[in-house]
């Protein structure tokens, strides 16, 4: 199981998305990392914040008319709704299942964010500032040092 850790590599570049972002990753984590007993009681702030963070997304997508919002929030009613369903089951002993939703979660958000959250990040952006989001990352991982050049060699 990978465990889901914020990276700035998750960055966007609108702090309002980030901070609910970085949010996601924290409950998520818990919930991952959690005993069977603890699982319960842990997936109740998950639930809470995926109602949140996808309203918040949602309401951003109307109020900027992002062009392709309701495929968007599409997506986010059918996330929640598994989230729903799993919680019905959870509460019946089974935490295998919820154990399966998350695992998807943490795979699924990644994805998500880099390709439909940032779209809309790009989009607000551009529609409110003019610009698209300026991104700082202190972390990149995909920054190998054999791609770097070596002082002292030909170039």
């Amino acid at each position: 199981m990978t465990t889901i850790e914020w990276e700035d590599d998750l960055l966007l570049g609108h702090p309002a998305v980030d901070a609910m972002h970085e949010e996601f990753v924290t409950v998520a984590r818990a919930a991952q990392l959690a005993s069977d007993e603890a699982l319960p009681d842990l997936y109740v702030p998950l639930l809470a914040h995926l109602r949140r963070h996808f309203e918040s997304e949602d309401r951003m997508m109307v109020e900027t008319e992002f062009p392709p919002r309701q495929c968007h929030m599409d997506e986010h009613a059918a996330v929640l709704k598994s989230a729903l369903e799993v919680e019905a089951e959870l509460a019946a002993g089974n935490v295998a299942l919820c154990r399966d939703l998350i695992a998807e979660l943490v795979n699924w958000f990644p994805k998500h964010s880099q390709h439909l959250d940032s779209a809309l990040v790009h989009w607000v952006n551009k529609s409110r500032l003019g610009g698209k989001p300026v991104i700082i990352k202190r972390n990149i991982s995909s920054l190998k040092s054999e791609s770097l050049p070596m002082s002292g060699q030909g170039g």
